[in-house]
């Protein structure tokens, strides 16, 4: 609806003005929209802005009647409000299953974020990567993007060589129900303190590093067997938290399909290569001071040979690629975005973001600092089952649970994804999990509620004549959610559908607040039922977009 109406109002000042670009943005509290192409043509047509706004809007005012739209001046500025009829077709429309589902696109899109070593389960630090990963990728499927999530196994790496060494050496057993992520943290961290203790055991990991790469069959069954152990419990903590990848790709699949010794012979061939003990490329016409490293003196190659090849793979399947990075990833993403530019192959669009942390403070899997993000979900899971049970003592433990697990990883996705991710946050489970203020519980309780009015209201005429500003308000942000949809995905900015989760979540809490529904009656109570039904369903796609439960009970 809104799309629609936009479409229209920018034809009409394309055909009035003869500009291409009408400059029509958001109108702020003033307008719905606004246009300021009047400051563009004040040379043109040698008039004052103003002067020139009056004759735009004189010429366009008629032909958007039957859009339900007035047009406006103040000054320079024409403004374009959107009337009652417009705010209720906008309620009608977001009735339909799937709401804000944009059209099928055709450019195919590959989205990789974690990838988190393999050498310990995920912990607070890693997962913003996930949740503006995953709520990024229903964003692409919502707007019509074929898409393809992508987990990168980081499984030749100096740490899985100290793991299986800690496997063989180490006489560690799995305690009993321990997941396998657990495990190899608690083997990881024994093998580094023993490597303190011993130094000349780094001599053996040197070995193993280079076994790897020869594609040795007991060193490469060794690393595959602790990489799937701990990926396997991976994958369940990120179950937990609604993440899904469509896909886990072997970073030792481009050694052993040649795919990365093809890529280095082409860098070798470079002018800015540089061969002496190690090989490594020259960046300084790309801004870089340090030679970005690819292979070592010994002739094992390093992570970033693997991650060439992969992106090159990555970017011969998929017309866009997008990595999620932590912001400590700024330079080697900036060097391996340079140098397929420099081959001439697709360079990937890279979403960094700044760190989220708890108020104890940083956390290191080598020294077994960190605190799990299963940790993390158990307890916050703990503290939303005390609330639960409070407003809902009359339900069973296994009732009241199935609502405390959803709320708590809501509660959890919500704070993390609400912040842009240029800024660092600390995740405060008392403010997540507060139900009364602008938290994921708190738009879970607005979509509850309009489920529960629907429930009590029983049949009723699916019609919209909304009349009062606070209907009229409520449907028109409504209308906001396919353009959002397209907003998200075009700025790679997740945050914003978090904040436009809440703001509908307000509007209908207002609604509802000051709007009698279920006393009202005859026309005015169908209409209102009406409305109460698209805010359900606009609640209920958004909030399954962020990859939160759109619980009917809470």
């Amino acid at each position: 609806m809104f799309l629609a109406t936009y479409r229209a109002i920018e034809d009409a000042l394309r055909a009035s003005t003869g500009v291409e670009d009408v400059q029509l943005i958001d109108g702020g509290e003033h307008a719905d929209l606004a246009s300021t192409v009047a400051f563009r043509l004040a040379k043109v047509r040698k008039k004052a802005p103003a002067a020139i706004a009056q004759d735009i809007a004189s010429e366009i005012a008629g032909t958007l009647d039957d859009l339900d739209v007035t047009v406006e001046v103040i000054g320079p500025y024409i403004n374009f409000l959107f009337g009652r009829r417009y705010a209720s077709r906008a309620a009608e429309a977001a009735l339909v299953e799937g709401y804000g589902q944009l059209p099928a696109r055709q450019a195919s899109v590959c989205i990789e974020h974690t990838s988190a070593n393999p050498n310990g389960p995920l912990h607070v630090g890693h997962i913003r990567n996930s949740i503006i990963g995953d709520t990024l990728a229903r964003a692409f499927r919502k707007a019509g993007h074929p898409l393809e999530v992508q987990y990168y196994l980081n499984d030749m790496g100096r740490q899985i060589a100290i793991v299986s060494w800690g496997f063989d050496t180490l006489a560690i057993e799995p305690r009993e129900g321990e997941k396998g992520d657990h495990y190899i943290a608690r083997v990881y961290v024994a093998a580094n303190r023993a490597i303190g203790d011993d130094p000349s055991i780094t001599a053996e990991i040197d070995r193993r590093m280079a076994l790897i790469e020869q594609g040795d069959p007991e060193t490469v069954q060794k690393f595959r067997h602790v990489v799937s152990m701990c990926a396997e419990g991976i994958k369940k903590t990120l179950g937990r938290l609604n993440v899904h990848h469509d896909r886990y790709i072997w970073e030792s699949d481009f050694v052993r399909n040649g795919q990365m010794e093809t890529t280095l012979d082409r860098i070798a061939s470079m002018p800015q290569c540089i061969h002496d003990e190690v090989l490594s490329l020259d960046l300084a016409e790309c801004g870089f001071e340090k030679r970005y490293v690819l292979r070592r003196s010994d002739g094992t190659s390093v992570y970033a040979a693997r991650d060439l090849a992969y992106h090159i793979w990555k970017g011969s399947n998929f017309d866009d690629i997008i990595d999620v990075l932590g912001a400590d990833h700024k330079l080697i993403g900036a060097q391996l975005a340079a140098t397929l530019g420099l081959l001439g192959e697709n360079v990937p669009e890279i979403v960094y973001f700044e760190f989220v942390s708890l108020p104890e403070g940083s956390m290191s899997t080598r020294r077994g600092t960190f605190v799990s993000a299963d940790e993390l979900i158990d307890e916050v899971t703990e503290r939303a089952l005390e609330e639960v049970s409070v407003r809902r003592p009359e339900l069973d433990l296994d009732a009241r649970l199935a609502i405390a697990r959803s709320v708590a990883v809501g509660a959890i996705r919500y704070d993390i994804v609400r912040v842009s991710p240029d800024k660092s946050t600390v995740f405060d489970w008392k403010e997540a999990l507060n139900f009364e203020r602008q938290s994921a519980p708190y738009i879970q309780y607005a979509h509850a509620r309009a489920c529960s009015i629907l429930a009590k209201a029983g049949e009723f005429e699916e019609t919209c004549d909304l009349a009062t500003d606070n209907e009229i308000a409520l449907a028109k942000h409504i209308a906001l959610f396919p353009p959002l949809v397209a907003k998200v995905v075009e700025e790679r900015k997740p945050h914003m559908l978090a904040t436009y989760a809440r703001e509908l979540a307000d509007l209908f809490n207002q609604f509802y607040r000051y709007e009698p529904v279920l006393k009202s009656e005859g026309a005015v109570r169908d209409s209102r039922l009406t409305l109460v039904r698209a805010a359900q369903n606009t609640l209920r796609e958004t909030l399954e977009t962020l990859g939160i439960d759109a619980l009917r009970s809470m």
